[in-house]
């Protein structure tokens, strides 16, 4: 029997939650609900468009689960900020795992966790709250992704990895055993990570991966945190 699932965000990424959720999952969406000054639209797919403050009037938190369906604006800090808002207004949040993905029994998930096809997760692996691996990826053994990471596709993480909260990682990135990237790392497209950037904020690009001048909260215009 399908569950009720109210999509929070109503913009590409939330297009493609839609297919993946209403195809490959036990839940059936019945609306989609965005920030009040992002309303612009009342309909999607034929399902209404809500303004978040006044979705539980709508979609009842008892009988309706949720998903934030939000990409890596502002270095994952909007995905972060709404899973925060959905779960202030009541909502249990879902994740979504591909049927076409193999999550080994020993992994850990957070929520709102969102899995693409063709993702390997092995033994001991442990992925934090609002995680998104797109396609393809390989996550090695007793590996941990912080909350509110994006993986974009073709990345291999080795094993006894740590990626640190928030960050993003472009694709083809390739990091070695047991290395470690720090909290809002931003790691370029085909970068080589051979050895550990612990300090946050770092912009890593190269082969091997080497540290920019330039911090991920300049390039994002973002306030590092305190």
């Amino acid at each position: 029997m399908s569950q009720n699932l109210l999509l929070i965000g109503a913009g590409e990424f939330a297009d493609i939650a839609y297919e993946y959720f209403t195809v490959d999952s036990e839940y059936s969406v019945v609306g989609f609900a965005v920030e009040r000054e992002h309303l612009t639209q009342s309909e999607k797919f034929g399902l209404p468009v809500v303004a978040l403050d006044e979705a539980a009037s709508i979609f009842d938190i008892e009988t309706t689960k949720a998903h934030v369906a939000v990409t890596s604006t502002q270095l994952n800090r909007v995905r972060e900020r709404l899973i925060g808002l959905t779960k202030d207004h009541g909502y249990t949040l879902v994740n979504f795992i591909s049927p076409r993905a193999m999550v080994w029994r020993t992994a850990k998930l957070g929520s709102n966790v969102f899995i693409f096809e063709n993702n390997v997760v092995q033994h001991g692996v442990q992925i934090g709250n609002g995680c998104v691996l797109w396609s393809g990826n390989h996550i090695g053994h007793q590996t941990q992704i912080g909350d509110y990471c994006f993986l974009s596709s073709h990345i291999v993480v080795s094993g006894y990895c740590n990626i640190g909260p928030r960050s993003f990682v472009g694709v083809n990135a390739t990091f070695a055993d047991g290395v470690t990237v720090g909290a809002d790392s931003l790691v370029g497209m085909a970068a080589v990570i051979n050895k550990s950037f612990e300090r946050p904020g770092q912009i890593l690009n190269g082969h091997p991966a080497e540290a920019s001048r330039v911090s991920s909260y300049r390039y994002y215009k973002l306030k590092p945190p305190k």
